[in-house]
């Protein structure tokens, strides 16, 4: 079992957000394995289902610096990611910093920038730095992008290239809210105003422990076996076009980890996988064009076809 502190810490803040996020409880435990597992999310969606909220209220209950960046086509990598200016007054070059020096990034409708924008935040995701003009600046730790995109039919979208849809631990979907929370939501009060009324539940060094328990939660031979199984079979040719990539099953243990940790288990077991799995693997895989159906149920298919060893 994991410590009884952090236990109880992790399911309040889960508790508080589900408070202004109603009826997504799933989203929210989501969000917050790919927060404890050191990654980043995408959630794909359509506009005002919450996803700015979600963004938001974490920050808060986690007591971090916050920043929300409205991607547009004419958005520039320097508005991200900051620019030396001439300062007069002291006869020399002066680096401002953009909103990328946060600890949680609201990237909102990232897919409306166009792709040289979009490339600025891969050094930043990946390696939490950031150059500029031939200088290494690190970043807040911790740091999180959470990234919105509008669905790729709707105009002035550019797709994100495989290899930023790849940085991104996790892409959920919030939906619509069943009957019972939207009418919550029509009778309660501003979403906006709860938020601003949120204290922390935890705050910077106590999110770095758990994400350091996360590293320690037990992965049997057995759990390997089968998530080994699972890539071999996205690498088969019987259900995608490519397979997983090494480092995309990495990040499907860390995420499996994460979920157990929030499941107050020191262990991970294949229901872990197989619940994290669309969510791992559905954006960085393309369905064979005879499948007949979208990436999330064509994975949710592949796990019903392989057996746990």
């Amino acid at each position: 079992m994991p410590e009884p502190m952090l236990a109880q810490q992790l399911t309040r803040l889960a508790d508080q957000i589900s408070t202004v996020i109603v009826g997504k409880r799933a989203q929210i435990d989501d969000c917050l394995a790919c927060l404890l597992a050191g990654g980043h999310l995408l959630i794909e969606d359509l506009p005002g289902v919450g996803k700015t909220t979600l963004a938001h209220a974490l920050a808060v209950s986690l007591g971090l610096k916050f920043a929300r960046v409205q991607f547009t086509a004419d958005l520039m990598p320097t508005d991200l990611i900051g620019v030396s200016v001439f300062e007069r007054q002291r006869d020399a070059f002066a680096f401002h910093q953009g909103p990328v020096f946060t600890q949680v990034l609201l990237a909102d409708e990232i897919n409306r920038a166009g792709p040289k924008t979009q490339s600025a935040l891969l050094e930043a995701m990946e390696e939490h730095q950031v150059t500029v003009e031939n200088e290494t600046r690190p970043l807040p730790a911790p740091f999180f992008v959470i990234a919105t995109q509008n669905p790729s039919d709707q105009l002035g979208t550019y797709p994100l290239p495989e290899s930023q849809l790849d940085r991104f631990l996790m892409c959920i979907s919030l939906g619509y809210p069943d009957r019972a929370s939207e009418r919550a939501l029509l009778a309660g009060e501003d979403r906006r105003h709860l938020v601003e009324r949120l204290a922390p539940v935890m705050d910077a060094a106590q999110l770095q422990a758990a994400q350091a328990a996360v590293g320690r939660v037990h992965v049997s031979d057995a759990l390997l076996d089968y998530l080994q199984a699972l890539i071999a079979a996205t690498r088969s040719g019987q259900w995608f076009v490519e397979g997983l990539s090494p480092r995309a099953g990495i990040a499907i243990l860390r995420a499996a980890r994460a979920r157990a940790l929030l499941a107050q288990r020191d262990y991970a077991a294949p229901d872990d996988i197989q619940a994290i799995l669309p969510q791992t693997a559905a954006h960085r895989l393309v369905p064979l064009h005879s499948a007949g159906r979208g990436r999330v149920e064509q994975v949710r298919a592949m796990i019903e076809a392989v057996g746990i060893p």
